[in-house]
């Protein structure tokens, strides 16, 4: 194992150095060899069949170096946080000081020590008091109507036959204000619905009896509490040209219906749906009992200082999520952000209160679980990693899941799942 140095810093920080002789870096230089005449083999020798010294003078002991740095940097920081028993958090930010041929290796990692909660709030007598989950008649209704949209025929009307509320239109929309075009404003195929609510009031009863080819040009008011503060409430104009227009045809709500859809009957339908939406009733029931547990659980207890480092890996985590979530919805994240007429740097200021809760819940939870006892058997965690690991088909991949690293994180999470399965059993009341 290399020789570690381990130096306390301010908020809860932990620096660690590490020097990794010649000697214990040859075994890593030794595979980095094989992977580099793997990838670029060596004029005489079948792929990754050449000796080292060969192999070192044709790449330069440099590259090998260089090959080499990423799995003795993730081994040897593995190593020294268990055999040290450190209780770190989050990712380390790690500085190469020396990597030369001929010359131990130096690099450090700083890492976030986990903080731990000065004072745990009496969890005991704490309580969340939960909901009871009901579906209504409406609801049911309601979710029968979208169905039936999704099963609605559309059928193009003949050329001269004018717009109706129960129409939809098919059109190219173009947006200015002032006379100038505005950003994300032109639109050459936008649909609307006539019979549906439409964001921008007035906006349908503009198009009611306009023909395919007319075009228009009108002003309205954007709605108030629009995102796009530059047009919230203010007057905007729009050119619009009419493309194509359908009658809408939706099938009758019945037995039929219901079996077109591969249900038995009418009835059958209702009660799918009644259970789905149950379902996510009772998910959405869940995560507000949790979150209200959580609040009350930080809002309670004190903690020591949050470390700067643990506080920014959480920020960036959530703009991460914040990211996926849009491009999922086919935004582009930088038009986004610019929406909201704000920087990064500000949107994670906004994020830093929601990030140290996040960060004071996890502490809380393994204060809970230490103070009762939550342990995990061996075959919890393998039964785990077993399921994690046949998701993925490249051996490499596989092969971390089974990572010492990723085990501790799984444990982590396994434990959590516990606790916070415990702490709903004492704080949630019927």
């Amino acid at each position: 194992m290399p020789t570690i140095n381990i130096e306390e810093k301010e908020k809860a920080t932990i620096k660690i150095t590490f020097t990794v002789s010649q000697e214990e870096a040859r075994p890593y230089l030794e595979e980095a060899a094989v992977r580099l005449c793997k990838q670029t083999p060596i004029p005489g020798f079948r792929p990754g069949k050449a000796d080292f010294e060969m192999v070192k003078q044709r790449f330069g002991e440099m590259k090998l170096l260089e090959e080499a740095l990423e799995p003795i940097i993730r081994k040897s920081y593995v190593e020294a946080v268990l055999a040290k028993n450190l209780e770190t958090v989050g990712s380390p930010k790690i500085d190469v000081e020396k990597l030369a041929p001929g010359n131990d290796i130096v690099f450090t990692a700083e890492v976030a020590r986990m903080p731990k909660a000065l004072s745990l709030t009496d969890y005991k007598k704490l309580t969340v008091t939960s909901k009871p989950v009901e579906v209504t008649d409406k609801e049911i209704d309601i979710a029968l109507g979208d169905i039936q949209k999704m099963q609605t025929k559309e059928i193009r009307i003949q050329t001269g036959m004018q717009i109706s509320g129960q129409n939809k239109v098919v059109l190219s929309m173009s947006i200015k204000k002032d006379g100038v075009a505005i950003d994300g404003g032109q639109s050459p195929n936008h649909a609307i619905y006539l019979s549906e609510d439409y964001y921008i009031p007035g906006f349908k009863e503009q198009l009611i009896g306009m023909k395919e080819g007319d075009q228009k040009t009108f002003t309205l008011p954007f709605p108030k509490e629009h995102v796009q503060k530059m047009l919230a409430g203010n007057d905007v104009d729009f050119d619009v040209a009419i493309k194509e227009i359908y009658n809408l045809e939706p099938p009758t709500i019945d037995d039929v219906f219901a079996s077109s859809i591969g249900m038995k009957d009418l009835k059958e339908l209702k009660e799918k749906i009644d259970k789905n939406l149950r379902d996510e009733k009772d998910v959405e029931e869940t995560t507000r009992q949790e979150k209200e547990m959580f609040e009350l659980l930080v809002k309670k207890s004190q903690f020591e200082e949050i470390p700067d480092l643990l506080l920014n890996e959480e920020i960036n985590k959530m703009i991460d999520e914040l990211k996926r979530n849009v491009e999922s919805q086919g935004l582009e994240f930088e038009t986004y952000v610019s929406n909201l007429k704000k920087t990064l740097a500000q949107l994670k200021i906004d994020f830093t209160p929601q990030a140290l809760t996040r960060i004071k819940v996890a502490i809380a939870l393994r204060s809970v679980a230490q103070k009762e006892n939550v342990e995990l058997k061996d075959d919890e965690v393998d039964a785990e990693l077993d399921r994690l690991a046949e998701h993925y088909e490249d051996p490499e991949m596989k092969k971390r899941v089974y990572e010492p690293t990723f085990r501790e994180y799984i444990e982590r999470v396994l434990v959590n799942r516990k606790t916070i399965s415990l702490l709903k059993q004492i704080m949630v009341k019927v």
